[in-house]
């Protein structure tokens, strides 16, 4: 399996072609071509991950590759990018955030399931086996009530924002309590901002929002039969599990999330962008 990756500022580029390229982790697949957003970014991961080819355009990958990454900083890179691999039948994983903006997300999902082309994204952290485990114990809580998760999110983060970390509690909150997130509001403060997911039950999840710090991603559940409060520890690679799952897709065109899930992450990060500036309660699209 031939893959290639569009981006390569972000450090996860080198690190997922490192699991494949180097440690081997994912037997007969490989990271083959690389386009970088400038030469040094290019070569940089491709070093780090062993990546024999970079090309100069991404279609220069065109007809040579079995399965695309798209893995920019910002997400509003992410659809542009992957749109001419789509056309082509190309399966593709968009790092989180998928997209920042719903609208553009919900054509490129319709194209993918006319053109039958698989398409994933997530962040891996709910993958993590701390996670699981956790997620396993807060499943004998009962009724949840709500909840907390922590982690560092930069606001004014000049890759979008809330986008640009805050998805990563997005979906663990998703994950635990539900994707049907009613409205949202942030309160902002100088060191720390909360955003808070409010259900249709009555439920509200709280994000804690680290704007300088970075703790280790933490998560807190309240239900009718107690409460777990655990962190997130990382797996040795953390990024295995997720190459896992979109690799396994890769082959078998089965698609690990569905595509209502991965839109409603983004609305929920828009309604979270809106609310940061208006200083309101914003319901989520």
């Amino acid at each position: 399996m031939r893959i290639g990756i569009v981006g390569a500022e972000n450090s996860h580029s080198a690190a997922i072609a490192r699991t494949l390229n180097v440690r081997k982790a994912i037997r007969g697949a490989s990271v083959d071509f690389l386009w970088g957003e400038t030469d040094a970014f290019a070569q940089a991961a491709a070093e780090k991950g062993a990546i024999p080819t970079i090309v100069k355009s991404p279609r220069q990958m065109l007809g040579k590759i079995d399965a695309l990454i798209v893995d920019h900083r910002h997400a509003r890179h992410h659809l542009r990018a992957a749109l001419p691999f789509l056309k082509a039948g190309i399966p593709v994983f968009v790092d989180k955030p998928f997209c920042y903006r719903s609208a553009e997300g919900k054509s490129f999902l319709a194209l993918a399931r006319r053109t039958k082309t698989p398409v994933t994204s997530f962040s891996t952290v709910p993958l993590q086996r701390s996670f699981l485990s956790l997620r396993k114990k807060i499943g004998k809580l009962g009724p949840l009530a709500g909840g907390a998760t922590f982690g560092h999110c930069d606001l004014r983060s000049p890759y979008g924002g809330v986008f640009f970390y805050g998805v990563h509690q997005v979906e663990m909150a998703c994950e635990i309590f539900g994707y049907n997130v009613a409205a949202v509001q942030i309160v902002r403060n100088a060191a720390c901002s909360t955003g808070q997911l409010l259900y249709g039950s009555g439920a509200i999840v709280s994000l804690h929002f680290f704007h300088r710090e970075r703790p280790p991603f933490a998560l807190t559940a309240v239900g009718s039969r107690g409460t777990v409060h655990g962190k997130i520890e990382s797996d040795a690679d953390p990024y295995e599990a997720g190459i896992r799952a979109f690799t396994a897709m890769f082959r078998t065109g089965r698609e690990p999330r569905p595509h209502s899930d991965i839109l409603q992450t983004v609305r929920i990060l828009e309604a979270l962008e809106r609310s940061a500036k208006s200083r309101r309660k914003e319901k989520v699209a």
